[in-house]
């Protein structure tokens, strides 16, 4: 009876099975409720971002060059044989020049106006809404809009900002905008610099104003000037600022394909590597080929993010 009586309370007292115990562990850890609220996006970026990518990188290195072929290795000869494609130096060439125009004056820009709005000008707050407005439309609906503005006909029939030069008298700034051999990326920027510098504007604004006003009266009474504050206090500090506007803005460049098919489409003259990869795969049906600029595209902006990440990581460290 006594033995029975034992048992009895071994099992009363012993604990439920329970879950596994990297399970019982989580709950213990108070991990679990957070881990099942975010498993979803960790699904959907693992199976759409990271998938695609593998697959992307799977097609490029294979010899699927139609439709028909099958994923067989080639041994990474896409990469090489691309550039001797005729249109595609001249693709990278293009993505430089818009990336290097279109990044450094909405940088530019952005901190000029960014600067004026700091120094505490009337209707600030509308001046705020006005330049962040662009923001607000797609680079399809702006393309269409600067098409008209950027307008290469001649003056006899010129519309756009060539027949506003022409009426107020300054026929020599008309020119061919977009349509120009030489500098028609260059002009193809202006459109995304708008759309962007308010954006940009915003930023460094958010800077300046974080940047102690004890500073700038500690070097006031060091007797430095208004610009020696800005030189030696205030820009320094907007160095962050930069670089998160730089990446950002970066590889919006790199990728761009929106805004000059609304405006130019698929012409050589605006040729650009996602353009290209809209070529390849759905004009010319290359599935390899587009695959491969894809992944040049990826590399371009991995040499961009993966810096700004680990500075990042590294700062937060130090702090």
């Amino acid at each position: 009876m006594t033995r029975v009586a034992t048992r009895g309370a071994d099992r009363r007292t012993r604990p439920k099975d329970g879950p596994p115990g990297a399970l019982r562990r989580l709950r213990r850890a108070g991990w679990l409720p957070g881990l099942l609220l975010v498993s979803p996006s960790i699904v959907a970026i693992g199976l759409f971002v990271y998938g695609l990518i593998f697959w992307n990188t799977r097609v490029a290195v294979s010899g699927k060059h139609d439709e028909v072929s099958p994923y067989k290795f080639d041994k990474g000869k896409n990469f090489v044989d691309l550039w001797h494609e005729p249109s595609w130096p001249g693709a990278v060439r293009h993505a430089l020049l818009f990336t290097v125009v279109f990044v450094g004056g909405a940088l530019l820009l952005g901190a000029f106006l960014a600067f004026l709005m700091e120094k505490g000008i009337r209707g600030e707050a509308g001046f705020r809404i006005i330049y962040l407005f662009p923001m607000a439309i797609s680079f399809i609906a702006s393309g269409v809009v600067w098409r008209w503005l950027m307008n290469p006909a001649p003056a006899d029939r010129a519309v756009g900002l060539n027949q506003l030069f022409h009426k107020a008298g300054l026929g020599g700034l008309a020119n061919s905008w977009w349509q120009d051999k030489t500098w028609g990326m260059a002009a193809m920027a202006i459109p995304a610099i708008w759309q962007m510098t308010g954006y940009v504007m915003a930023l460094y604004l958010a800077g300046f104003r974080s940047v102690s006003d004890d500073l700038r009266e500690a070097a006031r009474v060091d007797g430095a000037s208004e610009w020696q504050v800005y030189r030696y206090v205030v820009f320094p500090q907007l160095r962050p600022v930069t670089l998160s506007a730089l990446i950002i803005l970066g590889h919006i460049s790199l990728k761009v394909f929106d805004l000059i098919m609304a405006i130019a489409g698929k012409q050589i003259i605006t040729y650009v590597p996602a353009i290209a990869t809209y070529v390849e795969v759905f004009d010319r049906h290359d599935p390899a080929n587009g695959a491969t600029i894809a992944t040049y595209l990826l590399l371009a902006v991995a040499v961009l993010v993966i810096p700004y990440l680990v500075w990042s990581v590294r700062t937060e460290r130090n702090r």
